[in-house]
């Protein structure tokens, strides 16, 4: 991953100068801003492969920063918290946050998390599955545009509800446990939270409407898509 460019939003000296030496001996290119200004000011004139960002800037703090961002923009996005209560976590993941990290954290767990996330965002996947329009009655779901509508009326996700219902749809009426999901979609091992699987099929369900139940509930093991493509 030599030259994915990431910007570093952190406005603690310490802890910034510590991540970019540490990114910068993996090879990645590090942009920084110290405040969420100067982060939203940056990304609008430069390129970035993906967005460190921290909770607590000062100016704009983090979460107004990720929700402007996604509103032009699904680069992957990685938050930095000192707090880890679930609120926190279903909040940042109602505004597109493709991951978290709690301080006090390790380098290399920040590392481990970063390579996962892109990995995830660039992997195209190889499944059964691999058409690049999904249809059934009335939604329509593009995997290229990730653009998915119901009746012709767009429907806003996250990205990793789309993430998520992507990796459905690609290996449809199979049945995945939580820790297989968080693997598969995830990309590693997230410390036995599968409430986020849990919190994810919710809000992908309330995004579905009515066609809210081809996500099945398998009792005991998992979760599986079921329907049929008519393309």
């Amino acid at each position: 991953m030599s030259g994915v460019r990431i910007l570093l939003v952190e406005d603690e000296n310490r802890i910034r100068e510590m991540v970019k030496e540490y990114l910068e001996n993996e090879g990645f290119v590090i942009d920084e801003a110290a405040d969420g200004a100067e982060a939203l000011d940056k990304f609008g004139n430069s390129e970035y492969d993906m967005l460190v960002l921290d909770v607590m800037i000062p100016k704009v703090d983090g979460w107004s920063v990720c929700r402007e961002i996604r509103r032009a923009s699904s680069i992957p996005i990685l938050m930095l918290t000192a707090r880890g209560e679930e609120y926190d976590k279903l909040f940042g993941f109602e505004l597109g946050v493709d991951d978290y990290i709690v301080k006090p954290f390790s380098p290399k767990e920040l590392v481990a998390r970063i390579k996962a996330v892109l990995r995830r965002s660039s992997n195209s996947g190889s499944n059964a599955y691999s058409a690049e329009l999904f249809e059934y009655k009335g939604l329509l779901v593009n995997m290229s545009s990730r653009k998915v509508t119901i009746d012709e009326r767009n429907i806003d996700m996250t990205p990793r509800e789309f993430d998520l219902m992507s990796f459905f749809i690609k290996n449809r009426d199979r049945v995945f446990t939580r820790e297989q999901l968080l693997n598969k979609v995830w990309g590693y091992e997230f410390g036995g939270d599968y409430r986020t699987v849990d919190t994810h099929i919710k809000m992908l369900r309330e995004s579905l409407g009515e066609y809210r139940n081809l996500l099945v509930t398998v009792w005991g093991v998992g979760y599986k898509f079921e329907a049929e493509d008519t393309k």
